[in-house]
């Protein structure tokens, strides 16, 4: 591999919504993006996702964790094959348990064994560094939303938010050069986003999704259940800080005396007040919010989140990128900074005291 100017890395994404494996093609020299290329999705089936699920809040050596890690691997590596032309993979794994208090973070799948079976360096491991400094691990995708502001020519602040299983939201400055200029980006988790509606549409009706926002369209919110959620403590505390998928389980056992549609109306009016929450900690308003993944095709999020923040939202498409594929790409240029020995997060980012490059290398035997 060169060690410099512009190559492929493929970058392969699966998230805490438990849906399945992104992957996409991204060149890019680990500062600026040059081009997006193919990308593609491998759905887990229900039996895998069974697995995932019974491996959830477990770290390494629990029972079912090593099935899961089995799992998250051969889904990979069936999907990066039907791939040609990368030099390097960029493997987030599969988060299980995240826990930055106590200093640990969990990801499924050995990226070691992948660059075997690929016969490519994988890149992988991305937050252990980081947490092992003290940071929290996450959010790790803001170095590349700055490089995604600056690709689509960008010239004011604005805010990019991920809406996985929990919310992360990025404010960048494309008019600072650098990712770790004072003021350029600040990232923090927002609160719950698709996994608390994911369960419940799981739980109650055995089915991944509310599609759409579709049932919570038609559903009541309970909106002092909402009101009570937000005097949660996280939402004062100031950021960089990162959540785990689980961490407000028990506080959405209130939804249970509702009907599927109040409960899942209620569950999705918590996204989107958490975030319109996590407006008071941006240094400034931002002049636009962009909005990435599944979260983005939930009618009823969107129609919330307009009417909760006073600034243009629009889904992240506006810009053309790819709203689906923004993580996998992130970290296919995460993976070439790693090799290259950038930065991947700092004190702005996850609260780590110094910048980080965070992530292991397995290079094929």
């Amino acid at each position: 591999m060169k060690e410099t100017g512009p190559i492929w890395a493929l970058g392969m994404m699966s998230g805490t919504s438990l849906d399945g494996v992104d992957a996409a093609m991204i060149r890019t020299d680990g500062v600026s993006i040059f081009e997006f290329g193919p990308h593609d999705y491998r759905p887990y089936t229900d039996g895998e996702r069974a697995v995932l699920h019974a491996a959830l809040g477990k770290w390494q050596g629990e029972s079912g964790v090593a099935e899961a890690a089995e799992v998250v691997e051969a889904a990979h590596v069936e999907l990066a094959s039907r791939f040609s032309g990368a030099e390097v993979i960029g493997f987030h794994g599969q988060t299980l348990a995240h826990d930055p208090a106590h200093g640990r973070t969990h990801q499924a799948g050995n990226g070691a064994l992948i660059a075997r079976a690929l016969r490519l360096p994988v890149v992988w491991d991305f937050r252990s560094a980081d947490v092992a400094m003290g940071g929290q691990g996450a959010p790790l995708v803001p170095y590349f939303h700055h490089a995604c502001a600056g690709w689509a020519g960008l010239d004011a602040p604005l805010a990019m938010l991920n809406l996985g299983g929990v919310g992360n939201i990025s404010y960048v400055d494309p008019r600072l050069t650098d990712p770790q200029d004072h003021g350029a980006v600040l990232a923090f988790d927002t609160g719950p986003a698709n996994a608390p509606m994911n369960d419940l549409m799981r739980a109650r009706r055995g089915l991944a999704q509310d599609d759409g926002g579709a049932l919570a369209l038609i559903g009541t919110v309970d909106q002092g259940i909402v009101e009570a959620f937000l005097r949660h403590s996280y939402f004062s505390i100031m950021p960089p800080k990162s959540l785990d998928r689980n961490d407000f389980s028990q506080s959405f056992n209130v939804l249970g005396d509702l009907s599927d549609a109040d409960a899942v109306a209620t569950a999705t009016a918590i996204a989107a007040a958490s975030v319109a929450a996590s407006m008071q900690h941006l240094p400034d308003v931002p002049s636009q919010i962009l909005v990435a993944g599944g979260g983005r095709h939930n009618i009823a999020m969107m129609k919330m989140l307009v009417g909760k923040l006073r600034i243009p939202v629009h889904p992240i498409e506006s810009i053309n990128l790819n709203g689906d594929m923004l993580e996998a790409q992130a970290f296919g240029y995460l993976a070439l900074r790693v090799m290259r020995g950038l930065a991947t997060s700092g004190p702005s980012t996850t609260g780590a005291p110094v910048y980080v490059s965070g992530g292991l290398i397995g290079r094929p035997a």
